[in-house]
Order: C-alpha cells, then sequence, then structure tokens
C-alpha cells in the first residue's frame, strides 16, 4: 500500500522546519521581551473542557478521541440502531484533540491558580487540530503561538498585545493591517435593532462577510431567524469607520457605547507608541468564537492573498464555566502555518536560515578519513556545525554530495593537509579555495 498521511496535515522537511523555527523564535523572543512566561498543556482535553466554548460550529470541529478498550461496551443500542452519532459520542468518546489553546489556558488557570501570580501573562507555542475542510492556509493539525494575560481588565494589555503583533511583523517583514472591534459594539448592532436574543447568530453570520460577501451573510442571517429588513440594516453599519459617527448611532443603548469608551481608551495607550503597521477600526470585524466579550482583533498581511494570520481578543468569565469566576482575560494568536505560507510567497526567509552545516569535511583515503574525523570533533567543539562524509569516496561523489545538502564550505583533507597542518577551504558558492589553519577556519565560519 502506497504511503500517506491524514488530510490536512504535512510533513516538513529539514530546510522547512529551520524556517518554520525562525518563524517560533522571532515570536518567542518578543513575548518575553514583554514579560510572557511560558507554559506548555495536554494535546488532549476531556470533552467537558472543550465543548460549549466554542459555539455549534466549533464544537462540530473538535476532533474525538475514542475511549481506551471495548468503547462501545457503554453505548445505548437503539442510538447505535438509530445511528445518531451525536448522542453516541458521550459514550464512546470522553477525550478531544485541543482546538485552541485558549480555553485549555482558562482551564490550566482554574486548576493552578494558587500557584500564579495575577495578573499572569503567559505564552504558549503548541499544536492544536480542528476539522475543517482543508485549503490554502487552512489545515487539520497546525501551530499556534499564543500570548494571554489574566486576572487584569486592564485595557494597557490591549494595547500591549497589539504592539506584541507590530513588533513581531515588522521583525518577520510582514506589511499587515492589524484591524480592532470591540463585541460590545456589536452586541450595540443588535440592541440597537431589537435582537439582542440574536446577538450570536448575528456574529457569526458578520464573521463570513470577507469570505462569502453582504448578500449572503444577509441570507445567512435569515437562516438564523434575523428578518430581512433588519439584517440589511446590520449590514448597513457596517460602512460607519470611526467612533464618533458610531456613537450618535448608539443613543440608546449602553453596552455599544461602553464598546466606544473601551476602543477610546485602548487608543490612548496604544497611540503612545510608534507601530510599523496600520492599526484600523474595523467595526465588520466579529471573530465567530463565542467567548470573547471586549476588543477583538485580527492581522491581514498586505500583498498576498491569504486568510487572516492572527486574532484575539478580550474574553470576561472565561475561567467561569470552570468554577473560577471573575477572572477577565485577553489573548492574541498567531498563525504559524499561514504566516509560513506568506513568508514563501513574499519570498522574506533570509537565505542563511536553511545552512545549517557550515563546513562538510572530505577525505582522500583511510587514513586521511581517520584524521579528519579528528578535525571535525576540534570544529564542533568550537560551535561550529560541521559533518564527514562517512568514507573517502570518490572527490566527484563527495563533492555531489556537498552541492546536494547546499553546504557553504567544504573541507578537503590528504596527506598535505596532514603534513603541513593547512587545510583546503573551498567555497561552494563562489568556487575559490585558499589553504589556511585550523585557526583561521574556525575564524571565517563563525562570521
Amino acid at each position: 500500500m502506497k504511503p500517506s498521511i491524514p488530510k490536512g496535515t504535512r510533513d516538513f522537511l529539514p530546510g522547512q522546519v529551520a524556517k518554520r523555527q525562525y518563524i517560533f523564535e522571532t515570536i518567542k523572543k518578543v513575548f518575553e521581551n514583554y514579560g510572557y512566561l511560558p507554559i506548555e498543556t495536554p494535546v488532549m482535553e476531556n470533552l467537558s473542557t472543550l465543548t460549549g466554548n466554542y459555539g455549534d460550529e466549533g464544537d462540530q470541529l473538535l476532533f474525538k478521541v475514542l475511549n481506551n478498550g471495548d468503547f462501545l461496551s457503554n453505548a445505548d443500542q437503539k442510538i447505535l440502531n438509530d445511528k445518531d452519532s451525536k448522542a453516541l459520542i458521550p459514550a464512546i468518546a470522553k477525550r478531544g484533540l485541543r482546538y485552541d489553546l485558549t480555553v485549555p489556558f482558562a482551564r490550566f488557570v482554574t486548576m493552578h491558580q494558587n500557584d500564579l501570580a495575577f495578573p499572569f501573562k503567559r505564552y504558549q507555542i503548541q499544536q492544536v487540530w480542528r476539522g475543517d475542510r482543508p485549503q490554502k492556509g487552512r489545515y487539520q493539525e497546525f501551530y499556534q503561538c499564543d500570548a494571554d494575560v489574566v486576572g487584569s481588565e486592564s485595557l494597557m494589555y490591549e494595547a500591549e498585545l497589539i504592539k506584541i503583533y507590530d513588533d513581531v511583523f515588522h521583525q518577520l517583514g510582514i506589511s499587515s493591517v492589524i484591524k480592532i472591534n470591540n463585541r460590545k459594539i456589536l452586541f450595540g448592532i443588535a440592541e440597537s435593532l431589537g435582537i439582542e436574543d440574536k446577538f450570536v447568530d448575528m456574529t457569526i453570520a458578520l464573521d463570513k462577510l470577507d469570505k462569502i460577501g453582504e448578500g449572503k451573510v444577509v441570507k445567512d442571517m435569515m437562516t438564523r431567524g434575523i428578518d430581512n429588513n433588519k439584517a440589511k440594516k446590520a449590514i448597513d453599519f457596517l460602512s460607519i469607520n470611526n467612533l464618533d459617527d458610531l456613537e450618535l448611532k448608539f443613543a440608546q443603548t449602553e453596552t455599544g457605547k461602553k464598546g466606544i469608551a473601551e476602543l477610546r481608551t485602548f487608543h490612548q495607550y496604544l497611540d503612545q507608541a510608534e507601530c510599523y503597521n496600520e492599526v484600523r477600526f474595523d467595526i465588520s470585524l466579529a471573530r465567530g468564537l463565542s467567548y470573547y466579550t471586549g476588543c477583538i482583533f485580527e492581522v491581514s498581511a498586505i500583498g498576498v492573498e491569504m486568510g487572516s494570520i492572527g486574532g484575539g481578543g478580550r474574553y470576561d468569565d472565561l475561567t467561569g464555566s470552570f468554577g473560577l469566576s471573575g477572572v477577565s482575560g485577553v489573548g492574541i494568536s498567531f498563525g504559524a502555518e499561514r504566516i509560513y505560507d506568506v513568508m514563501e510567497e513574499l519570498e522574506l526567509f533570509p537565505s542563511e536560515i536553511e545552512q545549517m552545516l557550515k563546513v562538510l569535511l572530505i577525505a582522500f583515503d583511510d587514513s586521511s578519513h581517520l584524521f579528519a574525523f579528528d578535525i571535525l570533533m576540534k570544529l564542533r567543539l568550537k560551535g561550529i556545525s560541521a559533518d564527514l562524509y562517512p568514507e573517502p569516496a570518490k572527490m566527484k561523489k563527495q563533492m555531489k554530495y556537498a552541492d546536494k545538502i547546499r553546504v557553504p564550505y567544504v573541507i578537503l583533507v590528504g596527506d598535505e593537509e596532514m603534513k603541513t597542518g593547512m587545510y583546503s577551504l573551498k567555497n561552494m558558492k563562489t568556487g575559490e579555495q585558499n589553504s589556511v589553519s585550523l585557526e583561521e577556519i574556525a575564524n571565517i565560519l563563525k562570521d
């Protein structure tokens, strides 16, 4: 049988891994510069932890893990006969792969609250899994790089997280637009239209605006029980692009006005910092996840067709579902897979990233091969990434291998080199070859 991997997953070759690590390291350094601490959580969580926090659509995308052993032993026979898969799940699967890093973080905070100092700032770089239909920039297994603060309602943190986005994308060379909105403003739209009870349905529909357009969003709202006239009025709100005009529309909604006030406070902090990328108010930004309650963010790359490469927002009581009430949090997530694709398409990766191996030693016979191994160990002790071809094969074969692995330098070791202690160092890019000492080689390769 021909080998394969599950849809929505990928293998990564060494050069690709090096590029991904470059992204992770850039993000990690910025996180740590802002005082965030690393944590890790299990790849599996109890389904009782995960379900109910992502809305119905998100819950349907959870990967469930079958119970160990005879997982059908506790299943209801009638449910089996009826082939009711949704009703069957609680009996056969009690665990699932994490959908994101935020809900597991809320569980983590609740369980370890006595070990943490609040406000607690954490970052996490780990894999998540979603049963989405695979397409460009969307995978079923992917990494998220998250930063969150819990235990404070200060809007200073919203500004800080936006600056983290700004710094990371500046360092990666990605020109971007950082969009910001507030869920209270979206609730204000629903409240002003008298459809507060349909708020979640409205936001789920609005979240699809960029993908399906206004007409289909109106139809989607109608299928969710929002009448045509109010659905169109909700769309009309989206033409407002500044807070002053919006405030006039929100005369009768206290929640909406509070959302405007929060965005103004956020800007009092952010506007003191220099931003490399555009930060833009976007009233159409909804963020489909149901746990957001305040400011919400989304980042898009300029110059490439790709979905969002980052998103996040404020969640006031996510830990409440785990028994810890009144703990507000705010966080962001970087879409590492999409960032990788953007950087590949725009050719933003530095050329030296894939050149982890600095030099390959090539020997001419058995005695020089043993001698070269000693040189190899000395170079490695000096912190230089070096390797030796495993046998004194024909020169053409060894050089062909050097070309294939794209090593920047080779050292040729034969009788003359063994006698004199001077080694032929060849630059594989220019073809230049010089006879130099081991100390000189070390200095050249460290540059």
